[in-house]
């Protein structure tokens, strides 16, 4: 069994979504876990939802990442445990320095809330293992409105160099992500940040089942 924390902050309305869709996947267990938790000892990985964690006060995720979770996050990071964070999470992913890069206002200023195409850029890591190395483009919601993603020229030259673009936008750029970014791992590849939401799209029925390789990867790692 996988047991997973889904980590509720302050303004998070993402994580019984993200909570359903980790319990819908056999061998996979999650429970909530407040912010305010200073363990994740037992936890084989730690998903970090999407919303406006403390309503995206200064700006998105800085304040949830000085949360007291996040030096057990860090922690967990640096031991190899499977990290995570979607949309606000990926915000406050970048924010606390587990990932590099930031997250900025949408290019047109805009909230955007979309279905999208997406290139599975590196299929070599722990969340994007089941995807097909012919079949690399899927569709995912996404709803953001801080997803423009941008680094240094030199970060993003390593990014490449170290195949951590785990996900591009394909065809449309919705939010002037620098080089079409939607995703991007750690050196390790055990820690994923990404704004499109892969636990709304678990079935066909919600337009698309295409999260929900991304979640049975996870699970074929343990």
């Amino acid at each position: 069994m996988m047991r997973c924390a889904v980590i509720v902050f302050p303004g998070s309305n993402c994580d019984s979504d993200l909570y359903k869709a980790a319990n819908s996947v056999e061998g996979m267990e999650a429970e909530y876990l407040w912010y305010t938790s200073e363990s994740l000892e037992g936890y084989d990985a730690v998903l970090l939802p999407g919303g406006f964690s403390y309503g995206d006060a200064l700006r998105a995720g800085a304040l949830a990442s000085q949360a007291p979770v996040l030096k057990a996050l860090r922690r967990a990071a640096d031991s190899g445990v499977y990290i995570l964070g979607i949309c606000n999470g990926f915000q406050i992913l970048t924010e606390c320095g587990l990932l590099p890069g930031a997250l900025h206002r949408n290019s047109g200023l805009r909230f955007i809330c979309d279905t999208v195409n997406l290139e599975v850029v590196n299929t070599d890591i722990c969340f994007t293992s089941g995807y097909s190395r012919g079949a690399k483009q899927i569709r995912l919601p996404i709803a953001h409105g801080e997803g423009n993603y941008t680094c240094d020229t030199d970060t993003l030259r390593k990014l490449e160099d170290n195949a951590q673009i785990v996900f591009r936008y394909s065809g449309n750029n919705p939010n002037g992500s620098l080089a079409g970014i939607a995703g991007i791992s750690n050196s390790k590849g055990n820690v994923l940040g990404m704004m499109p939401h892969p636990e709304r799209a678990m079935a066909e029925w919600m337009g698309s089942s295409d999260g929900r390789i991304l979640f049975e990867s996870l699970m074929m790692r343990t």
